[in-house]
């Protein structure tokens, strides 16, 4: 169980010295955590804001090899993020399924090359693939995709590969880390490391909730904070170089009268070199992504101007219907941590291969890597980090590592569908209170139920924690999370004993917030 009061008593009650501290919440925080608790070392991580509050929660929702980084020749990292698909299908089938794509082939660009290349794709994934790829015809691919643009299409290239929920997944991982235990406390922002004999030694962490600051010993800290890794490595050397360029990638989010079919749109090859997929995700259609370097990192980046248009322009290409913007029901920026090279390579072509090192006075840093290879680098780190603090050596445990709510059958048509096993719990709920089985908007399958269930499991501590993590409507539809807010609100306050003043000030945040992913 989840409980952010029982997390914090546990720091509190906790007497010996942490194996692992993980600073870091996201995909590369969880994965690490989870390695580390599941061999059985004392195990804390910290967060300063919620769980996937940044990059992980605004992925592109694919679970995937990376066809791109076959066209660059990167086979290896394409090897491991193929075998680790299927892992995560293996280990999450309640969240991560096989997805159809279609790459449709037009005058201007060959379909052979594509046909050659994902024949390669479905090798590289030996017994974990998920379908041979295979050339279609111009009828066969409008038949799969209606919407696609039929003038100058010769044909397409149907392959398969992953999709899931990613702030959803980063629950799950969250709650499987607790199941084997360990602490994970959220909205505890790490201000300073502790250092003995000029080793890194613990952090000094304060919560953001009471202001109570806490210092923390542990054998090893590991700095898994995603963009945000050169703050922590500063702390540790204020002389250290940046080491990661980020990058900013945006999606928008269409109705599903854009993309009426199961299947995916992905065009390998835009104007700036990247890929852009029109994915089928929670009965919306989701476009993206761009690649466009930033300065600096911030825990609500947003869609510049030019992104937006350059997603609008570059699907209407490719869709006989063109968007527009008043089509657009949310847009949403997240922030890559790519790992800076010396060789001024544009991010857009710079590895994604994670980068892993250690400081001379001890700090891990994991960095860079990507959704699909989380368990990966977290099995990679916690190797390094058990030498480094001299822990026992014990097997990794987390290749056939069941994640909480696994469920082998679901029904896609359940609106509850990815809680997996949890839903029985929530159909409790309902069954007990009727009250929580209403609806909380008209347009989005979202019932009061789920807020309780998420502030009594999931740790949801704020209205946007609810809509725009634990159910995605923020994601959705931003308009409609606006009106469920109060509603939200007024249930969270209930489940966590806050006042009204709270109620309104949540509100409030939260309105501001979701304003900014409406294009108006």
């Amino acid at each position: 169980m989840m409980d952010r009061e029982i997390m914090i008593n546990t720091i509190a009650e906790h007497d010996n010295v942490w194996d692992v501290i993980v600073i870091g919440g996201g995909a590369t925080g969880l994965g690490t955590a989870l390695e580390s608790s599941s061999r059985g070392y004392t195990t804390l991580l910290l967060e300063q804001a919620d769980f996937a509050k940044g990059t992980s929660s605004r992925s592109t929702k694919l679970a995937h090899g990376g066809v791109r980084y076959l066209q660059q020749g990167d086979v290896s990292l394409v090897v491991e993020a193929l075998h680790e698909r299927g892992l995560m299908m293996q280990n999450a089938p309640h969240l991560v399924r096989n997805q159809a794509f279609v790459i449709p082939t037009y005058d201007w660009w060959g379909g052979p090359f594509y046909t050659v290349g994902m024949k390669v794709y479905d090798v590289l994934a030996g017994k974990l693939g998920l379908g041979p790829s295979k050339s279609l015809s111009k009828e066969e691919t409008l038949e799969l995709i209606p919407t696609l643009e039929p003038e100058g299409l010769r044909g397409g290239v149907i392959y398969y590969d992953g999709q899931f929920d990613d702030a959803r997944l980063a629950i799950n991982i969250a709650q499987t880390c607790a199941d084997t235990g360990g602490t994970l406390v959220n909205y505890m922002k790490v201000k300073g490391l502790l250092k003995s004999n000029d080793m890194v030694s613990g952090v000094i962490a304060e919560d953001m909730e009471t202001g109570k600051e806490y210092r923390l010993h542990s054998r090893v800290v590991i700095n898994a904070t995603g963009v945000f890794v050169d703050n922590i490595i500063k702390m540790d050397n204020p002389e250290a170089k940046d080491i990661v360029r980020p990058s900013q990638g945006v999606h928008i989010v269409l109705d599903k009268e854009f993309l009426p079919g199961d299947s995916a749109i992905m065009v390998p090859k835009t104007e700036d070199g990247r890929v852009l997929f029109v994915v089928p995700w929670n009965n919306k259609a989701i476009v993206g992504t761009t690649d466009t370097p930033v300065k600096k990192a911030t825990l609500e980046p947003r869609a510049l101007e030019e992104e937006v248009a350059f997603i609008l322009e570059h699907a209407a290409k490719y869709l006989s219907k063109d968007p527009k913007r008043e089509d657009v029901q949310s847009v949403f920026a997240g922030l890559r941590p790519l790992v800076s090279t010396e060789d001024g390579k544009s991010t857009a072509q710079i590895s994604r291969s994670h980068s892993l090192m250690v400081s001379i006075s001890g700090l891990v840093t994991i960095t860079g890597g990507k959704w699909t290879t989380y368990r990966k680098m977290g099995e990679d780190t916690i190797d390094k980090a058990a030498l480094i603090a001299g822990l026992d050596e014990r097997p990794c445990k987390t290749k056939d590592l069941r994640i909480h709510g696994w469920l082998k059958n679901v029904d896609k048509e359940d609106p509850l569908f990815f809680y997996g096993s949890d839903m029985i719990a929530i159909r409790k709920l309902i069954n007990r209170t009727s009250e929580l089985g209403q609806p909380l908007h008209q347009d989005l399958p979202i019932v009061k139920a789920q807020v309780v269930w998420a502030a009594q499991n999931e740790m949801a501590r704020t209205v946007e924690d609810f809509l725009s993590r634990r159910t995605r409507a923020l994601l959705l539809n931003a308009r409609a999370s606006i009106e469920m807010a109060p509603e939200v609100a007024r249930l969270l306050a209930r489940e966590l004993g806050k006042n009204e003043d709270w109620e309104q000030k949540q509100i409030a945040e939260y309105q501001a917030l979701a304003n900014e992913y409406i294009l108006y």
